[in-house]
């Protein structure tokens, strides 16, 4: 899967969005505001996802191509190596995982905006 593939599955989720809030090269995903991906543009085959706790360290003993993410706080997010044993249908998993990770923490204030916006 490409990073246009992974681009487009993403914002095609509801309330999404893209932005570059850290650098030119850093794309994250926001869930109303949040983030739950984030791909680095000069290293295409990585994406940062954000993961239960113990389901991150499931995936981390299970999959070669799942680490705990540089940068971020590892209990809560993996980088994904998009080159090693990680399938389509694992990625895409993984981004639905991260999504409600994130859905499920924002205040209920919030979700009723964007829900009447």
């Amino acid at each position: 899967m490409n990073i246009e593939d992974i681009r487009e599955y993403c914002l095609q989720k509801p309330h999404t969005d893209e932005a570059f809030p850290f650098d030119k090269t850093t794309l994250v995903f926001r869930l109303m505001g949040k983030i739950f991906a984030c791909i680095d543009l000069d290293r295409p085959n990585l994406v940062v996802l954000k993961c239960s706790p113990d389901y991150a360290l499931e995936l981390r003993a299970h999959y070669y191509g799942v680490e705990g993410a540089w940068h971020w706080n590892k209990k809560h997010w993996n980088q994904i190596y998009l080159d090693r044993d990680i399938s389509d249908t694992i990625l895409l998993s993984l981004i639905d995982h991260s999504y409600e990770e994130v859905y499920k923490k924002i205040p209920l204030k919030i979700k009723k905006s964007y829900e009447q916006a």
